[in-house]
């Protein structure tokens, strides 16, 4: 297993996954998943709508408020966390804002 370094996400972060990603809704399992070459993660409903909102354009603030907007509880601290884990696992890339749309 791979170590990972700590990754925090800033709120003008614009995440999308990586290129070696992709997000599939597997019919057996009936749940979505999130595949890369060494793992396939089994993701519950939330993960799957926190990962469908980062397209690279949406801000990590605009994702929590879409998902505000979605649910009534939703926990800015552990969204953050979620998408900490998959970008210090390199599932996810963190564009900045102040760069654009790379």
């Amino acid at each position: 297993m791979r170590s990972t370094t700590p990754v925090q996400t800033a709120s003008g972060d614009r995440p999308r996954l990586a290129r070696h990603v992709r997000l599939r809704f597997d019919p057996a399992r009936g749940q979505h998943v999130l595949l890369t070459p060494e793992a396939v993660t089994v993701l519950n409903g939330t993960g799957a709508a926190v990962l469908e909102l980062c397209d690279g354009q949406r801000t990590v603030t605009g994702i929590v408020a879409e998902l505000r907007g979605r649910y009534a509880s939703v926990d800015d601290a552990e969204v953050r966390r979620f998408l900490d884990r998959l970008a210090a696992r390199r599932c996810l890339e963190l564009g900045d804002a102040e760069v654009g749309r790379a």
